[in-house]
């Protein structure tokens, strides 16, 4: 009898085991702790570096709020505030969800303040794409924990922009993603983008949670967690078979719901921006420009212009390449309609500095060396300016304005205009040269060379001094036996070279030999390309900024 009471009391204790176990395997969400979730990546970013990518100023900032200290709730009061929020989406209180709302509430309340700030100018145009696309409006805090609300931000594995867009999944959604251009960091596109990918997650499984899920590690990962559970598709249910960081996504999501809309409640304030909110609008570019060249012209911070318009990573607008749309405050949206050409204008070689064609320079480097050459002209037509009869000429518009002798950059149409520098025929030099040897010289003259020197002063380079003198920069270093481009203030350098003629007669060998120099005049060129590739494998940054001066 004993026996039997006793395995009685031991299929009770089995029995029980067994319970407790299958309840801990599929856990209620009411009473989820989990010690081993990996915390959005948003959430452990320095402040520091978040100020410096939202590029907005609160150093000035007057802010009337006074933050004090936290105030910490009953979970009964988090529970309520939670369920009580007008939504169709599910935001359930437990204890995962506590330590985010401890996070945001008491570590982190500097950023939520900052946040508060910023999201007067984001979650606006947030609301007005969810709303077009009937999503729920909470849906505005994703990039909250996406991002902290950084257009620019860089995930660890390459996600980007306020959504977080994979390379991917951003162009299968429309961005267009190159070197200059990411879409992915352009708020009002990738909004829409995000819009719309929500909306077909949600398609797919008709549960927000699962779409905040899926939305984070990919509908694949919620899958495999949805199979591993035999197939419960109840966020909760499925929580422990995904991955570590989106375990704690969703409720880093409905943290931040609490966060944002509670946040007085934990003595957390906006800090208010020195900045004011402006009326922005957009304009169409549909030539390359600079931001540089925006900002000198209107007088706009370099700052602000990024601060608008994130997608242009390298601060270059290739209008060239398709329309482009610019945001500017209105009031300088028409003062660049007004001033385009100045704009497009202004210092282009500097800031854009790809050429169209470089045949020209290969043209144009023979003949000036040999000194040498045919001037090639065009006429100026209407709407014609120097950047464009540059560009579509392969050269420089320091050059046009040096062979034509122009002040300014203004033109008049009608005019001609030396474009390049063509060289002329090797056989004709040979056949000229050889009509000069045959031609009778008078015994009682004779001719020679005459060097014009130049005292290098500070600021000096190679490429100014050649210009300046109408040489290159190879016969200045051919001239002077120079190996590289550097120069020191006070050396005389030989910037010109000039035949005189002389009443002695000069030796025979002399005049050969500079005959024999005009004769070979493209041996010049040819052992100064020689020298650059010599010294390029000992000082690459000197060939470059050789090559750069003497293209000007």
């Amino acid at each position: 009898m004993k026996k039997f009471f006793l395995i009685l009391f031991s299929c009770g204790i089995i029995s029980t085991t067994i319970v407790f176990a299958q309840e801990n395997l599929h856990p209620n969400k009411d009473n989820i702790q989990d010690n081993s979730i990996v915390a959005p990546e948003s959430l452990n970013e320095h402040l520091a570096t978040l100020l410096h990518e939202w590029q907005i100023d609160f150093s000035k900032s007057d802010n009337m709020c006074r933050q004090g200290a936290n105030v910490v709730f009953h979970d009964s009061v988090y529970t309520q505030c939670l369920y009580d929020m007008p939504t169709e989406m599910e935001l359930s209180y437990n204890q995962v969800v506590r330590q985010y709302i401890d996070m945001y509430a008491n570590r982190r309340r500097d950023m939520v303040g900052y946040m508060l700030t910023i999201g007067k100018y984001y979650f606006p145009m947030f609301e007005e794409a969810l709303d077009k696309y009937g999503l729920p409006l909470e849906l505005k805090y994703l990039p909250v924990i996406e991002s902290a609300l950084n257009p620019v931000a860089v995930s660890r594995v390459g996600a980007t922009g306020l959504w977080q867009f994979m390379l991917r999944t951003g162009q299968g959604y429309g961005l267009q993603i190159n070197s200059l251009v990411d879409e992915r960091r352009d708020p009002h596109k990738s909004t829409e983008a995000a819009a719309r990918y929500l909306k077909d997650l949600y398609a797919i499984y008709g549960d927000w949670n699962l779409v905040i899920a899926a939305y984070n590690c990919g509908p694949g990962n919620v899958n495999k967690a949805i199979a591993r559970s035999g197939g419960k598709r109840d966020y909760w249910q499925i929580y422990y078979n995904l991955p570590r960081e989106t375990r704690g996504y969703v409720p880093a999501f409905i943290a931040a719901n609490y966060i944002m809309n509670f946040y007085d409640k934990h003595n957390i304030c906006p800090i208010e921006s020195f900045q004011e909110m402006i009326a922005l609008d957009t304009v169409h570019v549909e030539n390359q420009v600079h931001f540089n060249q925006i900002a000198e012209v209107l007088d706009i911070p370099l700052s602000d212009i990024r601060r608008w318009n994130p997608q242009f990573k390298k601060d270059r607008v290739p209008g060239n390449y398709q329309r482009y749309a610019l945001v500017l405050p209105i009031n300088k949206m028409y003062a660049f309609l007004e001033k385009k050409d100045e704009i497009m204008n202004f210092r282009r070689d500097d800031y854009i500095t790809h050429r169209e064609n470089t045949d020209g320079y290969l043209a144009s480097s023979g003949s000036s060396v040999s000194g040498n050459g045919e001037n090639v002209y065009y006429r100026v037509r209407r709407g014609d300016n120097l950047s464009k009869i540059a560009s579509r000429n392969g050269v420089t518009v320091s050059q046009l304005r040096s062979w034509n002798n122009l002040r300014s950059t203004r033109i008049s149409a009608g005019k001609n205009l030396i474009v390049r520098k063509k060289a002329v025929d090797p056989a004709v030099l040979e056949t000229d040269a050889a009509t000069m040897a045959q031609q009778p010289t008078n015994p009682e003259t004779a001719t020679k060379t005459v060097n014009a020197y130049y005292r290098v002063r500070n600021g000096d380079n190679l490429g100014k001094i050649a210009q300046r003198n109408r040489v290159t920069v190879a016969q200045l270093k051919s001239w002077n036996g120079l190996r590289s481009d550097r120069l020191s203030v006070g050396k005389q350098l030989i910037v010109n070279k000039k035949t005189v003629t002389v009443e002695e007669p000069q030796p025979v060998q002399q005049t050969a030999e500079t005959t024999t120099s005009a004769k070979d005049g493209s041996g010049i060129i040819s052992n100064y390309l020689k020298q650059q590739l010599e010294e390029s494998t000992t000082d690459e940054t000197e060939v470059v900024t050789g090559a750069s001066m003497e293209a000007e």
